[in-house]
Parts: C-alpha cells; structure tokens; sequence
C-alpha cells in the first residue's frame, strides 16, 4: 500500500558532497528531526554527490533504527554525468530499460531497501521511447521495486508523450515566488487536469542568494507580510506554494534542524488572497493585468 508524501519533502542533494558532507551520525540526526517534525520523504537522485550521497544515506539510515514504512524514498535516475565511476565522455541523458531498471536497482542497493516510493526521470532526453520507458516501469512495478512513477522537469508535451504508454503521477518542477514559468506556461495547469502532482524543488527561489531588482521587490513585500503573519520570510513563502490548489509538495534543501522545524509551520499558515497576488505582483514587476 502507497503511503503519502509528507506536505514538506526533504531534499538530500546536499547532504553528501555536494554541500554539508554530512556525516553518519549527523546523517541520523537528521533523519530523525525531519520525522519529529512530520516530514517523513527523502528526495534523492542517483548522481547526488558524483553517485555517492544515496549510499551514504543508505548506511546511516540502516543504522537509524527507523522503521522503513515511516519514510518514503524518492529517487530519479536518467542523468549520466562525467564521473570517474562512469565511463562517460560528456554529460548525457539515457532511458533504455535496461539502464532505469539498473538504475533503480542501484538505488535499492545504495538506500538498503526493497523499494521505491516513486522513481523519476530526472530530466527529459530528445531520445526518450515512451514504449522503452513505460517497459521499464512495468517490469519495476510487477516486481515490487517501485511503487509510483513520475518525471522531473518535464514540459507538458513531454509528460503527454511518456503517458501515452505509462500513467505519469508526479512532476518535479522548479518552482518558487521567483520562478513562476510553470503557472505561466500552462505546466500547473496540465498537472491538475490529468491528475498529475506536482513536487517543487529550489522553493524559496533566489529571493535568499540573490541581490537582482525582483529579489529586491519580493523581499520588501514579504518582509512586511512576515510581520503581518508573525512568521519568518521562508515560512511565508512556502505558504505561498502551498495556497496553489495544484497541491505542490515542496521539496527544500536545508540541512539546519531549527529551521526545518519554523519551515513546517508553513503548513498553517493561510495567505490571504490579496496578499498572495501582492506578491506574483512583486515578482513580475507589474501589475495584475
């Protein structure tokens, strides 16, 4: 039986190599301040930290002690990256069967569990064969290897494409107060219709690491909603995602238990409707037409 996402899903990307080089006992530390706090989904991808971060994570959590049925993993496989694990030329995308079969069994292995929550492709190839990759899925399905499947940052042609031979459940998009493409270019749109759920990675946008003119806007609104909220500026801003009646699951990156902890309280906060136009209006720099 699937289990549900928790409303918040937590990133590991930089919980390896590439970012806090956690290590094991932090790696436990972690896991279990995000199941304290509700958020019981992992989100990994096989080329996390050059092919290393899922194992690492895979071994801490076999010595957590953490039931498996009180965590759902999602992985996504597809990118193959220059890597001296790889014997690879250039960076390039590949959906053989074989190669998301054996892909998904890595993941297995690395994470020290039987199965998937839901697999994705992480990125759309120009080579892509719906029947190959609906295959694939079938076979992981019926022996029990994934539970769901879905796509990451996927066009809605490119979706329609993989569902004409496999139903597509999830999309990962990027998708934040600063990064509005996929409520412009019909993408929320196109997952509501056909039933499709979108996950969001890199949720609070560049509004933290950038000093552009439309960071600039979205703060001066946001800093004055926080205080109208009594919440801090990245809690309000997850809020404004979760008000979307697409029912987006965010995906945030952050290693910092404290701030995972003030991040769920975004869960109930309710933004007023006006004050969520107020901020699409700041990010677009012009006003609701």
């Amino acid at each position: 039986m699937k289990t549900p996402f928790s409303r918040l899903i937590s990133g590991t990307m930089t919980w390896g190599i590439w970012g806090k080089n956690l290590n094991e006992n932090q790696m436990i530390e972690l896991m279990n301040s995000c199941i304290d706090n509700q958020i019981s989904s992992f989100d990994h991808a096989d080329i996390y930290g050059d092919y290393t971060t899922e194992a690492a994570f895979g071994t801490a959590f076999a010595k957590s002690k953490i039931e498996r049925e009180k965590i759902q993993h999602i992985s996504k496989c597809g990118i193959q990256l220059l890597s001296e694990s790889r014997k690879n030329s250039i960076k390039h995308y590949e959906y053989s069967k074989e190669y998301i079969i054996k892909s998904a069994e890595q993941s297995l292995k690395n994470l020290k569990t039987d199965y998937l929550d839901l697999l994705l492709l992480h990125r759309p190839s120009p080579l892509m064969q719906a029947d190959e990759i609906a295959e694939a899925i079938f076979q992981l399905k019926k022996e029990d290897k994934i539970l769901d499947f879905g796509v990451s940052n996927f066009s809605c042609t490119q979706t329609d494409f993989i569902e004409m031979k496999t139903k597509v459940n999830y999309n990962q998009i990027q998708f934040s107060v600063s990064h509005l493409e996929a409520m412009l270019d019909g993408r929320l749109d196109h997952m509501q219709i056909n039933r499709i759920t979108p996950m969001a990675w890199n949720p609070l946008g560049s509004l933290f690491s950038g000093d552009n003119e439309q960071s600039i806007r979205i703060k001066k609104i946001a800093d004055l909603l926080s205080i109208k909220y009594n919440v801090s500026v990245d809690v309000l801003l997850l809020a404004w995602i979760l008000k979307h009646p697409a029912g987006i699951l965010p995906v945030f990156g952050t290693t910092d238990k404290n701030r995972i902890a003030n991040l769920t309280k975004a869960q109930d906060v309710e933004i007023e409707l006006q004050d969520w136009f107020a901020l699409w209006e700041q990010s677009q720099g012009k006003n609701v037409a």
